[in-house]
């Protein structure tokens, strides 16, 4: 006999505020009927930004719990599926543990807007890299321009414990995403990205009408709130209580988390080391990096390799230490917290110069890219963006435990980006032609591995 379900829909309201989710109901059904296309016409565009407030997001939250959004031709506009009739139905067919306490984080969600609803407000923005030259908009750079690049090497951080999500400086944090934004949070996914949509369950509102991404886009999501404290991963994920979330707000009244979705490659083997490939990734993490009101700079950049950075580097002193203060200085007076209202301390505009980027081992895992050739893509790509630093967290992966001494070494050299780049070319031309059976790190700094046994690198072959 199958295990009785054990959050019904219905069953779990006795613990939430009853007048307030129907009153969420009701305004959710609402704009479900009048604004919808509208919705989904204005965020089916290039670069597109699009801003909804944490009450309207609690709506259509409700909305999706009592499974009312259209399920038809979602697959024909490239949507995922947003009801939560899947989520609780993974559950009933097969009990697991991290499937129940997904549905934990949501409850937890809908009672913490019960008892205060938030104020806020979230934006939604696809960004894109067109193909072909635009007056509006950098394009995707070519393979002979990365080459060329003059561009020093960010700062790079590396952290062998600790999460993206914690990461206590002003950065982009890198949600390892599927194409399809979301991925399987609302299926059996438990993994990076589903994990952060049930710890910022107002992420799930992007997939009601945010279009699978092309290669030469990414979305970068403003605002969301955390609710929920997390412990384990995958079959171990489990909810532990309640988060409160006391980071400032910026002067469009959006919480200063700011989450930037790029698709790897997945599951391409071998292929991964071709010209193809690697630009492919390059430029994806790039699109997902950049900033747009710096376009010329970049344009400079790339078409003037003998271009100075000395007008960016002003200001850009110690720039991880500097960011980490100011927000420990936004934190202080609001330590002891208990609302769910935005704190509002340091309202002025985001300094982009000193947005970083926090990220990790991105398309590696379940999706079968090579560790050390995706941190490389990214401190190119990063770099390139005139991004400040990378933090950049291991989550303790065997193949990156001697990332941070690379990266020393690297830096010693004072290579630049096109330098990097031709490098990563280079051994990836030898790994597709088999010419070697090293890792990239090994290839590059063999001699950093002299007191270990030669590990050949037989994951790809």
């Amino acid at each position: 006999m199958k295990q009785t379900l054990c959050y019904k829909p219905l069953a779990i309201f006795h613990l939430m505020n009853l007048s307030i989710l129907f009153s969420l109901l009701k305004f959710g059904v609402f704009y479900l009927l009048s604004e919808y296309d509208l919705c989904f016409d204005s965020m089916n565009s290039d670069r597109e930004c699009f801003c909804l407030f944490q009450e309207l997001i609690a709506a259509l939250l409700v909305c999706s719990f009592f499974c009312l959004f259209p399920a038809t031709n979602r697959g024909a506009k490239h949507l995922q599926a947003i009801n939560f009739d899947n989520l609780f139905v993974c559950l009933y067919e097969s009990h697991d543990i991290s499937q129940e306490n997904k549905i934990k984080c949501i409850v937890h969600y809908f009672e913490k807007i019960c008892s205060c609803m938030p104020v806020g407000n979230v934006s939604f923005e696809r960004k894109v890299l067109p193909l072909t030259n635009s007056l509006s908009h950098i394009s995707s750079p070519k393979a002979n321009l990365w080459s060329k690049s003059s561009v020093s090497l960010c700062h790079f951080e590396v952290h062998s414990s600790g999460l993206i999500e914690d990461q206590p400086a002003e950065a982009l944090e890198v949600d390892f995403a599927n194409k399809y934004i979301g991925g399987g949070a609302l299926f059996r996914g438990c993994v990076q990205e589903e994990i952060r949509f049930m710890i910022n369950p107002e992420l799930i509102v992007g997939m009601l009408f945010l279009p699978a991404m092309a290669d030469n886009e990414s979305i970068e999501i403003i605002g969301t709130q955390r609710f929920c404290d997390y412990t384990g991963y995958a079959s171990s994920f489990c909810f532990s209580g309640d988060y409160k979330d006391v980071k400032g707000v910026d002067s469009m009244g959006r919480r200063k988390t700011r989450i930037i979705a790029i698709d790897a490659l997945s599951r391409v083997g071998k292929r991964q080391y071709t010209p193809e490939c690697l630009l492919r990734e390059t430029n994806k993490a790039f699109c997902g990096f950049y900033d747009q009101s710096r376009r010329q700079q970049y344009e400079n950049l790339f078409v003037d390799t003998e271009f100075s950075e000395a007008e960016f580097d002003e200001g850009n002193k110690n720039p991880l230490e500097s960011s980490t203060r100011n927000l420990l200085t936004s934190f202080q007076s609001v330590n002891e917290t208990s609302s769910n209202q935005p704190v509002r301390v340091n309202e002025q505009k985001w300094d982009d110069d000193k947005v970083g980027i926090a990220t990790g081992n991105w398309g590696c895992g379940a999706f079968g890219g090579d560790p050390e050739v995706k941190a490389i893509i990214q401190w190119l790509a990063a770099s390139q963006a005139l991004r400040p630093f990378i933090l950049y967290y291991t989550f303790g992966l065997e193949s990156s435990r001697k990332l941070d001494k690379v990266v020393q070494w690297i830096i010693s050299q004072k290579w630049n980006v096109g330098e990097l780049w031709e490098m990563l070319v280079e051994y990836s031309r030898q790994k597709l032609k088999q010419q070697t059976k090293l890792t990239f790190f090994e290839w590059l700094l063999p001699s950093l591995y002299d007191d270990d046994p030669m590990i050949m690198d037989t994951s790809f072959t």
